[in-house]
């Protein structure tokens, strides 16, 4: 006896969700986290260099420690597969249009989730370069990005992340130079608290832009390209 399959419309519908998914995984892996961002003159790489070295006395080994390069975060978002010669050539008509500009790296920060940063005191002309850079980029981002947990508890960064794939560009730009992310040693907060009294600070220049592949803290795992002012 021969048995016929009957399909309901849920077996169905079941069915056609199944095949979707190698897709979805396959389209998911076709995305790319780039980070442009702003690279800082010799001053402010001291600083950092500086600061690391005062958490690593504390047994707390910082970005720079482990080698990745010092930096101010333009635009980080996700971009399709084979975005990456249409990126390059975007930035590098933002960076024609501008020329070195002063900045002043000034305090340190601890967030509730123990990312550590050195700020970069508000600058019209960085501003104003992040702007650029995100009005180039965000017609190349991957529309369908992931969007981070922790932003829909901030309703100005979760409208930014709809609309540009990042919720830190425009009035949510606040720049600094990232140098812990979710850091679990208790040694932390005596070391801020030391920095509070005695805050780093540095006058430098912004010298040009840099576009990184970018790791889930931000992090370049590998730069792809440097353009500097003229």
């Amino acid at each position: 006896m021969i048995r016929t399959r009957t399909f309901t419309p849920l077996t169905f519908v079941l069915t056609f969700l199944l095949s979707l998914l190698p897709f979805s995984a396959h389209a998911a892996n076709q995305s790319v986290s780039f980070n442009v961002f702003a690279i800082p003159s010799q001053p402010i790489i001291d600083l950092v260099q500086e600061t690391s070295e005062g958490l690593k006395k504390q047994g707390i080994t910082s970005f720079y420690e482990k080698g990745f390069p010092v930096h101010a975060t333009l635009y980080l978002t996700d971009y399709p597969q084979g975005s990456e010669q249409s990126i390059k050539q975007a930035v590098a008509k933002v960076v024609a249009r501008f020329q070195a500009f002063p900045i002043q790296a000034q305090g340190f920060t601890v967030t509730q989730s123990q990312w550590a940063f050195i700020d970069i005191s508000p600058s019209g002309r960085l501003q104003r370069l992040a702007d650029e850079i995100t009005l180039a980029l965000e017609p190349m981002r991957n529309q369908q990005a992931s969007l981070p947990t922790w932003v829909k508890n901030f309703p100005n960064k979760l409208a930014a992340f709809k609309r540009y794939g990042s919720p830190n560009v425009f009035q949510n730009f606040q720049p600094h130079l990232t140098l812990l992310a979710n850091e679990t040693s208790p040694k932390l907060a005596a070391f801020h608290s030391m920095m509070k009294t005695h805050p780093p600070m540095a006058k430098g220049q912004i010298i040009g832009v840099g576009i990184g592949i970018s790791d889930q803290w931000g992090q370049q795992k590998e730069v792809i390209a440097h353009y500097y002012f003229k």
